[in-house]
């Protein structure tokens, strides 16, 4: 099974991706938001990453509570489960970019640009903290 995480941010979303035999989340990508919509970008995710599973980081405030960027990923969710028939969860990502800045750097490339890799690694501490929180596969 191929997990895919969704970092959302407000110009890009960062993705990672583990399968259930490593359960080890890697960066993937990032996808530049090029109009308010993202959603066909995501379904073109889903199906290029043979997806089966997504789990979407949910910005809250560090008192737990939703605000406007909370909303605004909901409804894209929901837009999204309309177009992809796989389970969507949701996983708190309060600290993950902060946590990714933070944090040893990724692979450099002649094009890499840090804030994209941020945005990756930002996803891959989510899906890694979703895959943890689960339980172990017997």
């Amino acid at each position: 099974m191929r997990i895919v995480g969704i970092d959302f941010g407000e110009r890009r979303i960062g993705v990672a991706a583990a399968d259930n035999r490593t359960r080890i989340a890697i960066p993937v990508t990032t996808i530049e938001i090029r109009d308010d919509d993202p959603v066909s970008a995501l379904v073109k995710l889903v199906e290029d990453e043979r997806a089966e599973e997504l789990v979407i980081g949910l910005p809250v405030s560090l008192s737990g509570a939703e605000g406007p960027q909370a909303l605004r990923v909901r409804e894209i969710a929901e837009a999204l489960a309309k177009r992809v028939d796989i389970p969507i969860h949701f996983h708190d990502e309060r600290l993950t970019s902060v946590e990714a800045a933070r944090g040893p750097d990724l692979p450099r490339g002649r094009k890499r640009k840090p804030s994209l890799t941020r945005d990756a690694a930002a996803a891959t501490i989510l899906l890694q903290a979703y895959i943890d929180g689960q339980k172990p596969y017997e």
